[in-house]
This record gives C-alpha cells, structure tokens and sequence, in this order.
C-alpha cells in the first residue's frame, strides 16, 4: 500500500513538472515569435492601413519609429546603408530629429555625410539626405535618399564647366588683345601680319576646342550600335595617317603600319575614325623630329567573340607613373605648355575612351618616361565581315612579324605587344 501511494505521489510530481515546463516552453515559443525581424520589427497591426505597401515600393530607405524609438519598420535599403542596427536608429542626428518631429508634429530634413558601412573613413562618406514626418499619433517615418551619385555627378559637371570656361577664355581673350594690336599698329604692315597670323592660330584653337566639345556630347550621348557596320581596320589606318600627313612631314617623322589587312571592327566608322585619329595625332604631336610611329593591328581570341587590338607606338617623351592614371580626363595634359605649342586642347583622349567603352571595348597605355608610349584600342571583331573574308581569301604563303617595341629603334624597349603577324610589315612612309 506505501509502495503504490509512492509510486502515485511521484506520477504526480513528474506530470506536475512536465506540466510547468511545457508553460514555459509555450511563452517562450510566444515571446520569440515576438521579436522583431529584419523586414519587420514589429507587427503589422501597429502600422496605418496601407502604410506597409506604399513602403515596399518607395525608392529611399524607410524607417517607422514607435514612441520609444524602437524601429517598428524599415527597409532592406535602411539596413543597407547601416541607419538600423540592433532594432535601433543607428544615426543620432535622425534619431534627436525623430524626436523632435514626435514633440511638436513638425516635418523636418536634413543633408548628411555617413561613413560607409564597414569602413569608417571619410573619404568613403555617403551623402544623404533624411526627411522625418508623423505617421498617426504614435509613429515617425523616417526617409532617406542616398545622394552619394548625385553629388559626384555635380562635382564633374561643375569642374567641366570650369574647365570649358577656362579653355575657351584663353583664345577668345588672346584674340581680342591681338585684335586691339591690330588695330594699333594699321600704319605697319609686317607687324600687323605678324599679329593676324597669331590670331589665325588662336582662332583654329578656338574651333579645334568647340569641335572636340561637340564630338564629346556626341559619343557620350549617341548610341554608336544604332549605325553600326563592319569597319575596315585598314581603312581606318589610311584614314588617321591622313589625318597627321602634314605635321608628320614637318617634323620628318616615318609612320610604318603593319596587320591591318582583313580585319573588320564592328561599330559605327565616324567614331572610331576620330578615336584612332587622336591615338595617331597624340603620337606625332609628342614625339621628336626624324623619329618613327608605328600602327599595327591583331586579331586576339576572347571570351564572346573575338577582340581586334590596334596599337598605336611612338618614341616620344612618355608619360610618368602618375600621369598615366589620369591622361584620359577630360582637359587633363601631362604638360600643359607642350599642350598648347601642338594646339592639344585636353580632349582628345577622353573621347577615344568614351568611343572605346561605347563600343564594347577598352583603351589601355603602356609608357616609360624617356622611351614613348603605345596606346592599344581594343574593339569588338565583326564576325560576319571576318567569315566573309576568310572565306574569299587565300591563305598567305609567308608572312613577317611587326615587333611595335623593337622596330622602331632598333631596341626593345619591354612593350606588352610582341608581334604582329596578320600581314607583312608594309613599307615605311616617310613623309616629305
């Protein structure tokens, strides 16, 4: 009898226990299903009808606060730019202008610079710009729109502005004084065609800088694939030699050319002409007289398609560490005073990289101080051009290599573009 009241006694005791702890369990279970998540930290019932859709689809971050500043709701975007952290506004001056807005019932902004998440360096800072309004009785909504885009879009447009302004105050006020030398000196013929020789030259300054602005706007905002064709590389060559045949022979510079038979670039041929023009202008202009520039071309396989590679070298003064990361900004010269002796107005450059990223491809630079400089132009192949040609022509029996670094004096120099075998070397051009 003690035995089975024993063994009663502890049956109760254990259903007791089991009891108690699956109470616990169940409010535990509740107070987890409680807590807030990253989409929402609280439930939606708090929230106005409506509130939590027009959220979803807003472009800025969006961050709701009850009145103990806990975040009720936000954004993955909030989360993003690091505003919510711990179900906390991370960000004291929007929190002390939550609650400011929360007193008083006033709608408040507000510009900032945030570090960047993970960072903490102010050269990383975000630009934003918060907006905080009551929602209900109870709530402040907090948006924030990330400026950061805006802000670098401005600071180029303005620097360009400048820039553009500077460099047209430059012939325009050389023109006006010599204009007023002139003018003073009408009883004195030699000096007078002496000073409307000096304006010749700053007005063709003057058109060379508003064409480049012109050709600029135009690769920058045009399509180049809407008028797109295959382009003979050859072509392209005979027609940026051209270009560059006068002051070649001035200065008694030799341009040799070699790989530019049946190959074809896709893209649209005013672009592309005046891209690698600038490349074979840029490397007259730069080098010494009696010296040799080369243009050689190759075919390179790539992933999607094949790459066309024309390479533009020249023996020049080159270009330093420093000034590679920056020659192709808009106006920007490694010297400023060679610059304007050749009539460089800063642009050149930058539009063979807009026509190059235009058409898929990329401009690259290899250059030693003292040893000259090769600027590659990398674009895409047109295939069906390129299967047309190989299916007409015939295999050539021989063929010489193109060494755009050793051929030029004799040395080499190191360049990244060994050989060019598409075709034999064609016969230098000396220009008279």
């Amino acid at each position: 009898m003690n035995v089975n009241a024993a063994i009663a006694a502890v049956a109760a005791l254990a259903g007791l226990c089991t009891g108690v702890i699956a109470m616990l369990a169940f409010r535990w279970s509740e107070r987890e299903q409680a807590k807030p998540t990253r989409s929402s930290l609280h439930t939606d019932a708090v929230l106005p009808p409506g509130v939590d859709t027009v959220l979803s689809v807003l472009r800025s971050s969006a961050v709701v606060l009850d009145e103990a500043d806990a975040v009720v709701k936000a954004s993955s975007a909030a989360y993003a730019l690091g505003l919510v952290r711990g179900g906390k506004l991370a960000v004291e001056p929007m929190l002390a202008m939550a609650r400011d807005t929360r007193r008083d019932g006033e709608i408040r902004q507000i510009e900032l610079d945030l570090p960047r998440r993970g960072t903490g360096r102010g050269g990383d800072a975000l630009a934003v710009s918060a907006r905080v309004a009551p929602l209900g009785s109870r709530l402040v909504l907090l948006l924030v729109e990330d400026l950061t885009e805006a802000r670098r879009i401005e600071a180029v447009r303005r620097d360009f502005v400048a820039n553009v302004s500077h460099e047209l105050k430059t012939p325009v006020g050389a023109l006006s004084l010599l204009s007023e030398a002139v003018m003073d000196a009408s009883d004195d013929p030699e000096a007078v065609n002496r000073f409307a020789g000096r304006m010749q030259v700053e007005a063709t300054r003057l058109t060379s800088l508003v064409q480049e602005l012109i050709d600029l706007s135009r690769v920058q905002n045009d399509d180049p694939l809407e008028d797109a064709e295959p382009v003979r590389v050859d072509e392209l060559v005979a027609e940026a030699i051209d270009r560059c045949r006068h002051q070649a022979g001035t200065k008694q510079i030799t341009m040799a050319t070699g790989g530019t038979a049946d190959l074809h670039v896709w893209g649209n041929r005013g672009q592309l002409a005046a891209a690698l023009g600038n490349l074979v202008e840029n490397a007259v202009n730069y080098s010494p007289a009696r010296t040799r520039v080369g243009i050689a071309a190759r075919r390179i396989p790539a992933t999607g398609g094949d790459l066309i590679e024309v390479a533009v070298t020249d023996q020049g003064i080159g270009i330093s560490e420093k000034d590679r990361e920056r020659i192709f900004e808009r106006f920007y010269r490694v010297d400023p005073a060679r610059s304007r002796q050749t009539g460089g107005t800063g642009l050149g450059l930058a539009i063979v990289k807009h026509v190059a990223a235009s058409h898929g491809g990329e401009v690259t630079v290899w250059s030693a101080e003292g040893q000259g400089s090769t600027f590659t132009l990398r674009l895409p192949e047109a295939g069906a051009a390129r299967d047309r040609d190989r299916s007409r022509s015939r295999p050539s029996e021989s063929s010489e290599s193109y060494d755009t670094g050793a051929d030029l004096d004799g040395e080499d120099h190191g360049r990244p573009y060994e050989t060019f075998t598409n075709e034999p070397l064609s016969a230098p051009e000396v220009l008279p």
